[in-house]
């Protein structure tokens, strides 16, 4: 029934699911093709590049939808159950490339697929079902209008599963009413996020895909080798205090918010201020959190972190409640960007957002950027169907996501995204609205006092960072690169950016998660060796990720995202005018920071395109000819 793959690290199949004809396919990869892309993110770009020429747009139903684990997908690895979704997204019109963990992407592998792409577009609802190497376009009409959460356990009722025996990740109204910023959400609080993947996802009619755990495994060329290298990564985030030590390994992301406190560079009310009192948001750590609500954890795949929890509040008017335990970036959206500090609103309003199946980051920078519209008479009540969408007023936000999702009243226009919605309303708002100048909104932070994430964002080829965080890369001189000591510094920000590129994109190609692996890229290039018995080392690492930048830079160019669009908004690129930063403002350098950027990466200084050279050492001369 199935054909057993001649590539070491690899099942060598994908699935190709065409909707509009209601079919399904399977297909070899050529070794040839992972070993220059690996799989996820470098995967999903090589296909998107191949597959999705200029003038299709991104609701088009030749668009790609593209989810594809790694070589180190399914193993032993820590934290190896994450995938990548790949498409031309919603927000910039170019590439994206987003990650969730959870357990997709090693029961695509345990079926026997590395991963699967998802073309044409259905007349009715439908979902994806795989199980034992085989897959089904099923009817989902009974699920139109349900939320993630509902989504994911009606389909586990109805097919009988319990948790970790079925992967299900799917879209809630917001991906069914092509909100542009919706997300892909699944396994209880896993969430694909940005630049509108999900709302691809419903461009196509595809409410869930659907996977069973499955039964094979993946052959390792060297297999004892393989299995001492993930007991060293493992016994590094478990024992060895230099990778985090007790902080994300048992708290997540929820202390980055106590942090970002104490440095005085918590994001506040659209970027409006950066002074507030640090005694408010005591509450907002996992230390509280966990202690005042009923806690139970649910791992990913392989994953030995205490990150992620399922939360029962215990008291007050949410008595009972069972929510999702935020991230980060879920407590800093739904607390000071919006004016108000009752950490319990946070997390509900994070768990809604979720259920929605909206991006927490774009959906907390619109509202925050209505609330400032009608502070400043920029828009009134009655355009906002009558709410009173104040600083601080919780229940209309509520309300106001809830249109959004559905597309209702004003809804409608925000579900454009910041850029698009403040375009739309007129006036002084584009100048209150924080996005690239692409089109998407940042991580929920001020990037302004993090210049480094700034810039990132800005030159991103997908809507996101492609550097990675600072914080998880404790192992610089693998590649040569000096963590940045004057985070205000146009050349060490910009050079940081350009170097790191590579590592984030070829560990985005793994199928791993970056809290666990701890960005060890000499440990990482290993694994991949012994999985496939190929000789791989650190420099084949970054030139992989370098070569999967290039290919989505020259995809972006062919749809008409200039260099010019390497830029923040107005608001987004201000200088504080208050707090420890007060006039360290990135503006003035933002040129300097782009030539020297496209200088590292061996692009033309002036416009940002590729040198031919560079694409030759690339092998990607044949590329060449498609730059405008």
């Amino acid at each position: 029934m199935k054909s057993k793959s001649n590539s070491f690290g690899y099942c060598g199949k994908i699935l190709r699911v065409d909707l509009t004809a209601g079919k399904i396919t399977e297909e070899a990869v050529d070794e040839d093709v992972l070993r220059l892309f690996l799989g996820g993110t470098g995967l999903g770009a090589k296909y998107l590049y191949d597959e999705v020429p200029p003038g299709v747009g991104w609701a088009d139903p030749e668009n790609r939808l593209i989810i594809a684990s790694g070589t180190l997908g399914g193993t032993r690895v820590p934290g190896s159950g994450t995938f990548s979704a790949v498409a031309k997204g919603a927000l910039t019109e170019g590439a994206t490339a987003t990650q969730a963990n959870g357990f997709l992407g090693t029961f695509l592998r345990f079926n026997g697929f590395d991963g699967l792409i998802v073309q044409g577009a259905s007349k009715d609802l439908v979902y994806l079902y795989i199980r034992e190497g085989e897959a089904e376009i099923r009817d989902a009409s009974q699920l139109a209008g349900k939320d993630t959460t509902e989504t994911e356990d009606e389909i586990k009722k109805a097919l009988g599963l319990k948790e970790h025996m079925l992967s299900v990740f799917c879209i809630g109204p917001a991906g069914e009413n092509l909100v542009r910023y919706a997300c892909i959400a699944g396994d209880k609080g896993h969430v694909a996020a940005h630049n509108g993947i999900g709302a691809v996802m419903g461009s196509k009619g595809l409410k869930a895909i659907v996977a069973h755990r499955g039964k094979d495994r993946i052959e390792m060329k060297d297999d004892k080798r393989f299995s001492e290298l993930s007991k060293t990564l493992l016994d590094r985030i478990t024992k060895d205090p230099k990778y985090y030590g007790p902080g994300i390994r048992d708290w997540g992301t929820l202390n980055i918010f106590k942090a970002i406190t104490s440095m005085g560079s918590l994001l506040q009310k659209n970027y409006t201020t950066n002074e507030y009192e640090k005694d408010e948001f005591s509450k907002f750590c996992g230390e509280y959190i966990r202690s005042h609500c009923e806690t139970d954890l649910h791992a990913c795949w392989a994953c030995p972190m205490k990150h992620c929890h399922t939360l029962r509040i215990p008291d007050g008017p949410y008595a009972g409640t069972v929510i999702e335990e935020p991230e980060y970036e879920g407590l800093a959206s739904w607390s000071t960007q919006i004016g108000q500090t009752d950490v319990t609103e946070a997390m509900i309003l994070s768990d809604l957002v979720d259920r929605l199946g909206m991006d927490t980051n774009e959906s907390s920078w619109v509202i925050g950027m209505v609330m400032e519209c009608l502070e400043k008479g920029e828009i009134k009540k009655e355009d906002l169907d009558g709410l009173e969408l104040n600083w601080g007023n919780v229940d209309a936000v509520k309300v106001m996501l809830h249109k959004i999702a559905t597309r209702q009243g004003i809804g409608d226009v925000l579900a454009e995204g910041a850029m698009r919605a403040a375009q739309r309303i007129g006036g002084r708002s584009p100048e209150f609205a924080i996005h690239t100048m692409k089109g998407n909104t940042p991580r929920s932070h001020d990037h302004r006092l993090n210049w480094r994430e700034m810039f990132d964002t800005c030159v991103s080829n997908t809507g996101t960072l492609e550097s990675g965080w600072q914080i998880a890369r404790p192992n610089f001189d693998e590649i040569g690169l000096k963590p940045i000591m004057d985070p205000f510094s146009p050349m060490e920000v910009s050079t940081y950016v350009a170097k790191a590129k590579g590592v984030l994109l070829f560990e985005d190609s793994l199928g791993t998660c970056t809290f666990c692996t701890q960005g060890s890229i000499k440990l990482l290039s290993d694994l991949v060796a012994a999985a496939t018995g190929w000789e791989f080392c650190v420099e084949d690492a970054l030139k992989t990720g370098h070569r999967i930048a290039n290919l989505l830079n020259v995809f972006n160019l062919r749809h008409g995202i200039t260099a010019d669009r390497n830029a923040p908004s107005t608001r987004y690129g201000s200088t504080p005018v208050d707090g420890p930063h007060e006039g360290d403002g990135i503006a003035p350098v933002w040129n300097d920071m782009l030539r020297n950027y496209y200088e590292q990466m061996g692009w033309d200084p002036e416009t940002g395109t590729p040198l031919p050279q560079t694409l030759k050492d690339l092998g990607l001369e044949h590329i060449l000819k498609d730059i405008p």
